[in-house]
């Protein structure tokens, strides 16, 4: 499509809507034939008939996630006032939805309604399918009188066709305080068919928590550390408040997958970082899983279940490329040498230490040894190369990363070598800055095969408070190609023949309109795992 139209089409509905600019279990119902009767259906009969609002109610903004050859996910929250509790009564409150194949919504090809509910927030996520595959469409929601505005996002191609070419950007680690979100801006600017986030969509510390940012905060969170369900959804209220980064998500479809941050710092399982009986931080965890579903575009088939969501998926674009989803926070074992920079202890080499847990584990490798893409993709949190950032002879790693869990590691590079996976690249966050790695056989032996390649993003804004170590780091560990400490995003584009990485950053971020620029780009050659400067 015509970007500039599109922006244009974009900011003249936005403009007709008061968009908040920064500061202040029940199943929803699926619309697609032939659906079974759900609770929400039998609450019907209670939804407010003729919705009301104080305020425009979809402040919000809209978004698209999860794209499939035949469908995508389409999400918006009813909340007239999302920084004090939604500012909805608590009744059901029915909406609409089109899909249409222009910009101007002349071409509507599918409509529908869902209840929102307020034991969801009223949340929509409208799970629509009977749509062509890989084709641009556009979306609105409708609630009364109210319009939302609109969104623009793209099917997946048919499963097994020939894909010439695929363009997708990864995200990371956005702290509201720490800087605006001028990355988002940047990136709903670029030509793209689906945006990767993979962890940290927003901090749970409370205002002003030991502060680490550049200078002073340029914006505050509003309350203390988020622990309750109310807490966590303003919390993502008070993020999605943000018209870049609504501008983002309404300009592409999103695949996201949580690392620490949505929940508590460095968690592990349900095991908390400060200690909390399991118990009690399984309550605060099934709250954050409960408002993170609440405010991103994900299917139904996610809902939680008390503390338990399956996030972990796959998606496939053609025969090009498969994307693996992990999570790698919710089943893993208790850090065996503690969360901090340290010598690793001999519990990391347990080999029943785990990242993922076994059943994601076994799903992941089964998934590796069936595709046919060219390129397999495994999008997950932490940095998986090993970084050794001591120049001593103790050598000390970032134990919360993968270099906390060696043995888990292992098992999947090996699987990897031995099975011959076709082009497999690791794309990860958390560390708030950018890399280019190689993935080794043995990281202490230089000479032993590379078996992947890993990119590895950096931050949207969150300040990283270790650069000048990690900078070191990257100067005394040979398979670790680049690294950079500037906030940003990262782009790739994909072909049958070479995968192309563009490490996009900010000067500033205390600047709303700064603007991006690639400050390296790296070519992955089909068939030659390895990263080499383009």
């Amino acid at each position: 499509m015509d970007r500039a139209r599109f922006e244009r089409l974009l900011a003249r509905r936005s403009s007709r809507r008061a968009v908040l600019a920064g500061a202040g279990s029940l199943a929803v119902a699926v619309s697609r034939p032939g659906r079974p009767t759900t609770r929400a259906d039998e609450m019907r009969d209670t939804r407010s008939a003729t919705p009301t609002f104080g305020a425009h109610p979809f402040v919000l903004g809209v978004a698209s996630g999860d794209p499939l050859p035949d469908g995508v996910v389409l999400w918006t929250r009813v909340a007239p006032d999302p920084l004090n509790g939604g500012g909805m009564d608590p009744v059901p409150v029915e909406i609409g939805w089109e899909v249409a194949a222009d910009p101007g919504m002349r071409r509507i090809v599918q409509r529908g309604t869902t209840l929102t509910t307020p034991e969801l927030a009223h949340s929509a996520h409208v799970d629509v399918t009977g749509l062509a595959p890989g084709r641009e469409y556009f979306y609105r929601f409708t609630a009364g009188s109210e319009e939302s505005t609109f969104g623009r996002t793209k099917t997946a191609p048919a499963l097994g066709a020939a894909v010439d070419r695929l363009r997708f950007g990864f995200a990371s680690c956005a702290h509201w305080e720490h800087g605006y979100f001028a990355a988002y801006r940047n990136l709903a600017e670029e030509d793209l068919d689906l945006v990767l986030f993979l962890g940290d969509y927003l901090y749970e510390y409370a205002a002003n928590r030991e502060f680490r940012g550049d200078g002073d905060p340029v914006r505050h969170h509003t309350g203390g550390e988020t622990a309750a369900l109310e807490e966590y959804r303003a919390r993502h209220a008070l993020y999605k408040t943000d018209p870049d980064l609504q501008r983002a998500h309404a300009a592409f479809p999103w695949v996201t997958t949580w690392d620490d941050h949505e929940v508590a710092n460095n968690y592990a399982g349900d095991r908390s970082s400060n200690g909390d009986p399991p118990e009690v931080f399984r309550e605060r965890r099934a709250a954050a899983f409960q408002a993170y579903y609440e405010h991103l575009p994900l299917r139904p088939s996610s809902l939680p279940v008390g503390s338990a969501m399956r996030l972990y998926r796959r998606l496939t674009y053609g025969n090009l490329a498969e994307f693996s989803l992990l999570d790698t926070r919710q089943y893993r074992t208790d850090h065996p040498c503690g969360d901090d920079i340290q010598v690793r202890c001999p519990a990391a080499l347990d080999p029943s230490t785990t990242m993922t847990g076994p059943e994601q584990e076994r799903w992941l490798l089964a998934g590796l040894d069936a595709s046919r893409a060219r390129w397999n993709v495994i999008g997950q949190q932490v940095m998986m190369a090993e970084i050794d950032t001591d120049p001593g002879p103790d050598r000390a790693y970032a134990s919360d990363m993968w270099d906390g869990y060696p043995a888990a590691r292992n098992r999947i590079l090996a699987h990897l070598l031995s099975r011959g996976t076709r082009n497999p690249v690791v794309l990860s966050g958390d560390i708030h800055s950018a890399w280019v790695n190689d993935l080794k056989a043995d990281f202490a032996d230089p000479t032993t095969p590379t078996v992947a390649t890993e990119f590895v993003t950096t931050s949207v804004t969150a300040f990283n408070p270790f650069r000048e170590r990690l900078r070191f780091a990257g100067l005394i560990n040979p398979h670790l190609k680049f690294f950079d400490a500037r906030h940003g995003y990262t782009r790739c584009e994909l072909t049958p023949a070479a995968w192309r990485t563009d490490l996009r950053a900010l000067e500033t971020v205390t600047d709303p309109a700064a603007p991006v620029r690639t400050v390296a780009s790296f070519i992955v050659e089909d068939g030659r795992p390895g990263a080499q400067p383009a």
